[in-house]
């Protein structure tokens, strides 16, 4: 039997733009993806902490160390410039594996006075946003 437990998660992830024409997904600064262990086309669920919004949608990387998040088709219609997402993907995983399973997580901070709030993360990397 498999449990689906939460991989990778960037916490308050800022939006930086939104495109509308664009056919779909959000683009995550390349960089980003790879310290939450996000790989591109994966199947990400995120929440807009400004108005509660959840949608489903796909990562693709965006330009390395610009800390980009750009909602992009009819996603861009969910949120607006400013607002704060959890972005979260999962894993089917053993039971087995399970047991000892951690989160690759990102907290993306606007100062580094934020003080890390999961000890059970595999990984906890604090940025301050730009």
């Amino acid at each position: 039997m498999q449990v689906f437990l939460l991989k990778s998660k960037i916490h308050r992830a800022t939006v930086t733009g939104g495109n509308v024409e664009y056919e779909g997904s959000l683009t995550i600064s390349a960089d980003l993806m790879e310290k939450c262990g996000l790989q591109e086309y994966e199947r990400i669920l995120c929440g807009n902490m400004a108005n509660g919004e959840r949608f489903e949608t796909y990562a693709i990387c965006g330009k390395r160390g610009t800390g980009e998040i750009i909602m992009n088709g009819a996603v861009s219609h969910l949120g607006k410039k400013g607002d704060l997402l959890t972005i979260m993907s999962y894993a089917a995983v053993s039971k087995k594996m399970a047991k000892g399973w951690k989160p690759h997580v990102v907290v993306w901070a606007r100062t580094t006075a934020l003080k890390p709030s999961n000890a059970a993360c595999d990984r906890l990397l604090i940025f301050t946003a730009r």
